[in-house]
């Protein structure tokens, strides 16, 4: 990469951060919003009114992870033809898509708290297979992105290139696969 590009794409406090102190505040606010996830959706009591917009989140949540996986695709299409600064805004619009989606499911998850799988059969085994999967691979999404932004908006690319090889397979499956619940979860609701 040449260094005006390299330049464009670094971010100069960053670069002033040492790699543990910025792996361990990756780790510890991922672990806390992780932690917090899940007490809102399995352990605090649900808010005691929900407005009838609420009901139209899930279907945002799946707008949402399906604009990420676009978006996700296009940077890995972008920087595979070395337009790093087209797969810089690409990744960067994934992440903000994929923050808003944070954003709304937890709103949903404040009003309506855990939502049971009424499905039975074949598809319950399936259903659960790919939630299991995406809850934990969701857990492990949010520091790997974190820890990719840090290591190319601080100029280590070679490290980046490393993460990312991770991040890249597990937020697309995390994207998809946050998809395929809301439908299978749809269709027998």
């Amino acid at each position: 990469m040449s260094n005006s590009v390299n330049e464009d794409l670094t971010v100069d406090f960053l670069k002033d951060i040492s790699v543990p102190k910025a792996i361990g505040t990756i780790l510890l606010v991922s672990v806390a919003a992780f932690l917090f996830l899940i007490w809102l959706i399995y352990f605090r009591e649900t808010a005691e009114e929900t407005a009838a917009w609420v009901a139209n989140l899930p279907a945002l949540n799946a707008m949402l992870n399906s604009v990420s996986t676009v978006l996700i695709l296009a940077g890995f299409v972008a920087i595979k033809k070395r337009n790093f600064v087209a797969h810089m805004k690409l990744m960067l619009t994934a992440f903000i898509t994929s923050s808003l989606f944070l954003i709304s499911y937890l709103i949903y998850h404040h009003y309506v708290g855990h939502t049971p799988f009424p499905g039975q059969g074949f598809i319950r085994p399936v259903y659960f297979t790919i939630l299991i999967s995406h809850i934990i691979l969701s857990a492990f999404v949010v520091p790997l992105v974190l820890t990719s932004y840090y290591f190319a908006f601080s100029g280590k690319f070679t490290t980046h290139r490393k993460v990312s090889k991770w991040t890249f397979p597990i937020w697309l499956y995390v994207s998809v696969t946050g998809v395929m619940i809301f439908f299978i979860l749809n269709a027998y609701v």
